[in-house]
């Protein structure tokens, strides 16, 4: 450990949990150097946030230009410009004609609490309805609204009222084994939705149900067509928005701009965006119909940072290179190899039985392997399953220089690569990837 890095032990607090004790001093394109010269490959992304690897040229040098210009344009006295210009890019990109306007923040969580402000200005009605497995943030609000991990929310009671929670098409939720089909996982999820609105949150009293298109901390766990679909209808028939969480999967990150254009008949009422909006700049905003946006008095939106210039100007940078280098055509091909090498491994005889899943879209995939204290994973046919293979790998994958994070309360390690990494670079990473998984499985 650095001089620095045990300073900062001491130092920073104890609630920020931590993967390593490295001082990330440099990033370029897919690498973090730290203050000790150790290079890393990146396969975290900052968690799904420098979609385009680190300090992208076009996207710094836009920072760089809007810092010499105007940094702090506070939204409530005016507009600004990239602000503006940010606009004109995301409208013709959105997942559907009706998202119109927009309300640009600082962070995922501050987002998602403004989806929910509309949600209830709009409806008049207070409750909402979340996803087990769901991650919205770790603010009071959404707090109440995560039910990925109870460390989320363990001990800061009470939280926000008003939210209840259904089951998610994941055979670990519904409690079946993982060969349970999917339709058949789809039909008891709406099913215990439909119970839900019958027996705990009236749909008179139902502002809002909201999900992400794929299940982020929760596992990286693509939601079933027909699940989706489900939703849409459930609303549509009872008065309730449907809000779309892209916080994670948006701008790229599943090969398609929004994720939920993986489900061209889903339409949300109000969409989430953040993360990968501007590289690694604070900016999030939620984007609905001017109907729903309206209903707001002016002065109930706002915020000191909210839509900071400098943020804006990087992000109109990131929609610039996405058409000019062609980002999801990267994401194709190199998710195309890294599943290839995920189902190899799955198919492995010495290897395979220890892996329950491989998922995902585009470049956020997940691996989920088998525990051997749960009753749901595959039977592995009597071998040996190790323990803690996510940690374990995650470890292994340390060892040769390259970051990567576990999910879930289950055993899943996901890969989170920025989205114009080269061929090159990801055979470099699949040959880690590899190496790891095989290290941890033949140490048993």
């Amino acid at each position: 450990m650095s001089s620095l890095a045990a300073f900062g032990s001491k130092t920073v607090a104890r609630g920020v949990g931590r993967f390593t004790d490295l001082v990330l001093e440099k990033g370029s394109g897919a690498y973090i150097t730290t203050d000790t010269g150790r290079q890393m490959m990146d396969f975290t992304s900052g968690i799904g946030v420098t979609n385009l690897g680190h300090c992208h040229p076009k996207v710094t040098k836009a920072a760089q230009d809007q810092c010499a210009t105007i940094v702090h344009a506070q939204v409530n006295i005016g507009f600004n410009k990239p602000q503006l210009e940010l606009m004109q890019k995301l409208q013709p990109l959105m997942p559907h004609k009706s998202l119109d306007t927009f309300f640009f923040w600082n962070s995922g969580a501050e987002a998602v609490e403004a989806s929910i402000k509309l949600a209830r200005q709009a409806t008049g009605k207070q409750n909402i309805i979340v996803v087990q497995g769901s991650y919205h943030g770790r603010t009071f609000g959404t707090m109440a609204m995560t039910k990925s991990k109870t460390v989320y929310g363990e001990g800061f009671g009470p939280l926000m009222p008003g939210v209840f929670t259904t089951p998610y098409p994941y055979w670990h939720q519904v409690g079946v084994p993982a060969s349970t089909s999917q339709d058949e996982l789809v039909k008891q999820a709406l099913y215990q939705l439909d119970l839900l609105l019958k027996q705990q949150t009236a749909p008179r009293d139902t502002a809002a149900l909201i999900i992400e298109p794929v299940l982020g901390e929760g596992g990286y766990i693509p939601a079933p067509k027909g699940y989706l679909e489900g939703l849409r209808k459930i609303c549509d028939d009872n008065g309730i928005l449907l809000i779309i969480d892209e916080v994670q999967t948006g701008f790229g990150r599943t090969g398609k701009y929004f994720a939920i254009e993986h489900y061209p008949t889903v339409r949300p009422d109000i969409m989430v965006i953040a993360k990968g909006i501007a590289n690694g700049f604070p900016l999030s905003g939620i984007v609905s119909r001017k109907e729903l946006m309206d209903l707001q008095k002016p002065g109930s939106m706002g915020g000191t940072y909210a839509g900071n210039a400098v943020s804006c100007a990087a992000a109109v940078a990131v929609q610039e290179v996405f058409e000019e280098e062609k980002i999801l055509d990267n994401v194709a091909a190199r998710g195309e190899e890294l599943f290839g090498l995920l189902h190899e491994l799955k198919a492995d005889k010495e290897i395979g039985n220890t892996i329950a899943e491989v998922r995902g879209l585009g470049l956020m995939v997940g691996i989920e392997f088998n525990s051997p204290t749960d009753p749901y994973t595959p039977s592995a046919s009597g071998a040996k399953i190790p323990a803690n293979m996510a940690s374990r790998v995650q470890n292994k994958c340390l060892e040769q220089d390259m970051l990567t994070l576990t999910t879930s309360v289950y055993q899943c390690i996901r890969f989170i690569p920025p989205l114009n990494i080269t061929a090159e670079e990801m055979k470099k990473g699949c040959d880690i990837i590899r190496k790891a998984i095989t290290d941890v499985v033949r140490e048993g």
